[in-house]
């Protein structure tokens, strides 16, 4: 039962998520652009918003990227930099701690606010708690991850979750076998990893598709044009 249960998690459940991930994003911008949106409440009160939103959003970034990189990165790529196993758990802890930490502040001021003001808190949709909530929760045990890798300092679990995360993405077999040993702290961190990848269509999180990027490169907007008289 155990090993189904499993395979079911941590083999299938990641395609079905994926699915909706990327189905999901794009029926809704086919057909509900006006809520692709990030919905910022600023405007409802503005006090220490931009504080909590850059300690957020900067923290979060940094996590996401180092563990796009740290995952999906083969072993023989870093150890041709010079940076052994022991050594890239050692930077990744420190790195998760270090940024961890601020969104943890960043998150935790954002939902106090919408949970606490009453006019943010009537404006917010169910999806805006509950994706706060589960971003939370989902945080909290990726710091809680941190002390049981230090225990582990050959590396050996990053490395099983590596192989995990990246015979997920090359659709390889065998995947689920990977982690049905590892702590179940880190099984709980992949499933609502995996979760969040899944609800996302269904919340604000779509706005991460339309990141800016191209605005440094974009001509001025032209407001409003004055004609000779």
């Amino acid at each position: 039962m155990m090993s189904y249960l499993n395979e079911l998690l941590f083999g299938y459940y990641p395609y079905l998520a994926g699915a909706v991930f990327l189905l999901g994003s794009l029926v809704r911008f086919d057909r509900d652009q006006y809520t692709w949106r990030s919905g910022s409440s600023q405007l409802l009160r503005a006090k220490n918003m931009r504080l909590a939103s850059n300690l957020f959003h900067v923290g979060i970034l940094m996590l996401f990227v180092g563990h796009f990189i740290g995952l999906l990165t083969p072993p023989v790529v870093y150890h041709a930099l010079g940076l052994s196993t022991s050594g890239k758990q050692l930077l990744a802890v420190a790195a998760g701690g270090i940024f961890g930490v601020m969104t943890l502040v960043g998150l935790g001021m954002l939902l106090h606010r919408r949970m606490t003001d009453p006019r943010i808190r009537a404006n917010s949709s169910k999806s805006d708690v509950f994706i706060l909530w589960l971003l939370l929760a989902q945080l909290i045990l990726g710091l809680f991850t941190l002390p049981i890798s230090l225990a582990h300092s050959d590396g050996s679990t990053m490395l099983l979750l590596a192989e995990w995360a990246q015979r997920i993405v090359t659709f390889r077999g065998g995947a689920a076998d990977l982690v049905a040993d590892v702590n179940i702290l880190f099984k709980l961190h992949l499933f609502l990893g995996i979760t969040i990848f899944l609800v996302f269509p269904f919340t604000r999180l779509v706005h991460i598709w339309s990141a800016p990027v191209w605005y440094m490169g974009r001509p001025y907007q032209v407001v409003r044009q004055r004609y000779a008289r």
